[in-house]
């Protein structure tokens, strides 16, 4: 079975180069859909499949942007951009993200990049489960709420609503953003901007994982402005982070380039999903992911506490990533196929 495996020149390591096409693909019509890099995804597998973390970090990085910048493109086209939003955000992302960066090289000198990482991960992806699905439970109280008063359902209401207390908060330059439809303080899409980047950097995330549902609950975005605008901005963070990476010699182009082939179509197809898949079935498919990622990451875990259970566990974990991977693709891609087929079927009525 070595054909199975290639020696990655710059880590040094032999990988399972069937992982890295499922992982480059799958994320593709991940990321494309819900509006990230997918790269909460592909770190912590590129780890699982045995890539040194600071490896899968930056190797990640360069995958994504160019993932980002096709997938932004499309949506560019659905008017799910806001680009001024992208653009004031843009000095925090970029500020955050060096600061992230030098703490893992930091990190890694002393020798707890991989413990840190993984545990700033898990708390991350356990806090935003919760987070979709709070806001979902919220949103559903507030339908029956409104059936039972004999009220219609107002169908822009949701369930956490952060922002309406943010926006209170007048500190100039106050901005309005016409595509997200929201007029708040400079300061608050920077603030959001800054930490974002500082997880990009420090996670080899495109920020996405925070970025996405903090345009939501705390900026006020509409879902797909979120998912669009979130993209503009994955793609600059991870260009900037791509150059950065490859400077300290922790990019590995071989993986970059193979998982970059199937990204490049998986993220036509997520992208074009948005248009079908609306408002909380986005919130909802994104948070089960968040769930399968965050359980791959503790069966990792486990194996650095009980060696005894790495023989078990490791191909485990790598399996249940793949298969997220893999069957959240396909879930959204069957979405899409069905939505378009009702869009067609209803054009031929019309005619």
């Amino acid at each position: 079975m070595d054909w199975l495996y290639i020696l990655m020149p710059i880590a040094g390591v032999k990988i399972f180069w069937p992982g890295l096409i499922i992982l480059g693909i799958g994320v593709g019509v991940i990321g494309g859909f819900f509006g990230m890099g997918g790269a909460w995804m592909v770190t912590p597998g590129l780890n699982i499949l045995g890539f040194p973390m600071a490896f899968a970090i930056g190797t990640d990085i360069a995958h994504m942007a160019g993932k980002s910048l096709i997938s932004t493109m499309r949506h560019g086209k659905f008017g799910n951009v806001d680009y001024k939003l992208g653009f004031i955000m843009l000095f925090g992302t970029i500020a955050g993200f060096e600061i992230g960066a030098q703490m893992v090289m930091w990190l890694e000198r002393i020798g707890n990049v991989e413990i840190v990482v993984r545990w700033i991960y898990l708390f991350l992806l356990t806090f935003i489960a919760w987070l979709v699905f709070h806001d979902v439970s919220k949103r559903k109280a507030k339908d029956r709420a409104a059936k039972a008063a004999g009220r219609e359902v107002d169908a822009l209401a949701t369930g956490v609503e952060w922002h309406k207390t943010l926006h209170k908060i007048k500190i100039p330059p106050m901005v309005h953003l016409k595509e997200a439809g929201v007029y708040c303080s400079a300061w608050l899409p920077i603030f959001v901007s800054f930490f974002t980047g500082w997880l990009a950097g420090i996670l080899g995330i495109g920020g996405g994982l925070i970025r996405m549902p903090s345009l939501i609950y705390l900026v006020g975005c509409p879902t797909h402005v979120a998912v669009g605008t979130d993209l503009f901005e994955v793609m600059i963070s991870g260009l900037y982070g791509a150059g950065s990476y490859t400077a300290k010699g922790r990019v590995e182009l071989v993986a970059a380039i193979i998982m970059l082939v199937g990204a490049a179509v998986g993220a036509q197809v997520g992208a074009v999903a948005t248009k079908y898949i609306k408002g909380y079935g986005i919130r909802v498919a994104f948070g089960l992911a968040v769930i399968g990622c965050a359980t791959s990451i503790v069966l990792k875990m486990i194996t650095q506490w009980y060696p005894a259970t790495k023989g078990i566990l490791d191909p485990v974990s790598t399996v249940l990533i793949l298969a997220l991977v893999f069957g959240m693709a396909l879930y959204i891609t069957l979405k899409m196929v069905a939505g378009a087929k009702r869009e067609i079927a209803a054009k031929k009525a019309r005619a």
